[in-house]
């Protein structure tokens, strides 16, 4: 045999030494497989909802039913004054006949009233539904 295949700085040897010396085990990994500083009603609650339980769906339910709560306020709202809008220059005809800057007040009422309205009715549901929102998302994550 040549050095080589022996090795470098070793000797040719033909008998074999036998290691008494056990295999070193491996080291040992810690796995973590949730964050335990996390509350267990968070994981449970976001597992009741990614699994549409029946309490996740009570809690989704809520949600929506406070949402549908607030439409309904807002469009009750805007019904409201619509509605009244026709009843009260037809009640009190003497508003007929008022006039700013050549126009009829029940023109001017009837025609630039519903903008701003709807406009304010609008962004006041938006700002609540997304409260609202908010607010799920911080009782979820709790």
């Amino acid at each position: 045999m040549s050095k080589h295949s022996v090795g470098p700085g070793r000797e040719e040897n033909t008998t074999r030494r036998s290691y008494s010396d056990p295999p070193t085990k491996p080291r040992r990994k810690r796995v973590v497989l949730a964050d335990s500083r996390a509350p267990v009603t968070r994981l449970r609650t976001v597992v009741e909802l990614e699994e549409q339980t029946s309490y996740g769906e009570e809690l989704v339910r809520q949600l929506i039913r406070a949402q549908f709560k607030a439409a309904a306020w807002a469009w009750g709202v805007v019904s409201v004054v619509f509605i009244s809008l026709p009843a009260l220059f037809f009640f009190l005809p003497q508003l007929s006949n008022v006039t700013l800057a050549g126009v009829r007040l029940p023109w001017l009422a009837l025609g630039l009233l519903p903008f701003p309205l709807l406009f304010g009715a609008g962004y006041w549901y938006n700002h609540r539904a997304e409260r609202q929102e908010r607010d799920f998302v911080a009782m979820v994550e709790k």
